[in-house]
């Protein structure tokens, strides 16, 4: 069965058509055990993929692909990045997702592609600004479900810094699926922001909001 309807991959091809500008691959590492959403997810890429020639999906083994899953520090499946390439030459944004983007979460995906293909921010000048002066590294974990309607915004606005800014990574991770995760970072509502371990919030505040945060934590950051 289809996970796209028809008329779902049409606005797809128009809107890849008419928004995407660089090619964009969607790595996928799966693994064979104990990952629930893996086979789905892997369809799901490859339906997306169908929409448009700029879109093209590998999928790697976590356990049997280990380099590459290191390169790109991914821990545990199913895990998707997303890149950028031109020329043959991959660039990596810093954008990840932990879980299958499904339910309302297809929406920031979406989103994400293109936002890679571009690698166009869209931020506003004086945000964009404040992300770009920051030095350190960051990593920002979204914590999300397929049923928050509030939390494809926050995904999406991790990834616009990580575009933004290449010292800034941007995860969304599915709370239900890695609910150790979940219970470290002590998710009780989604979606919920944790960045560098040091500063932590709920809900999907405006860029202004967000961004203060990843400088605050930031100032809060030792090394580089």
């Amino acid at each position: 069965m289809a996970f796209l309807k028809d008329k779902d991959k049409e606005y797809l091809r128009q809107k890849f058509a008419s928004e995407l500008d660089k090619d964009v691959v969607l790595m996928f590492f799966k693994k064979n055990l104990g990952c629930e959403y893996c086979e789905d997810e892997e369809r799901l890429l490859k339906e997306l993929a169908e929409t448009s020639e700029k879109i093209s999906v590998e999928v790697k083994n976590i356990v049997l692909d280990k380099a590459e899953a290191e390169e790109y520090g991914i821990i545990d499946a199913p895990a998707l990045v997303i890149l950028q390439k031109e020329n043959g030459t991959l660039k990596d944004f810093g954008v990840r997702y932990y879980g299958i983007p499904a339910g309302y979460e297809f929406s920031a995906l979406i989103e994400s592609i293109v936002l890679v293909s571009t690698g166009d921010p869209h931020l506003p000048e004086e945000v964009k600004a404040k992300i770009q002066s920051i030095d350190k590294d960051i990593t920002v974990l979204v914590f999300v479900t397929p049923t928050c309607p509030y939390c494809p915004r926050a995904v999406l606005t991790s990834h616009k810094f990580a575009v933004a800014n290449p010292k800034i990574k941007g995860y969304m991770v599915e709370a239900m699926e890695f609910p150790e995760w979940a219970d470290k970072y002590f998710v009780h509502a989604v979606p919920k922001i944790v960045i560098n371990d040091v500063v932590e919030f709920e809900g999907a505040y405006p860029e202004p909001f967000f961004a203060e945060k990843i400088l605050e934590a930031a100032a809060l950051t030792k090394g580089g």
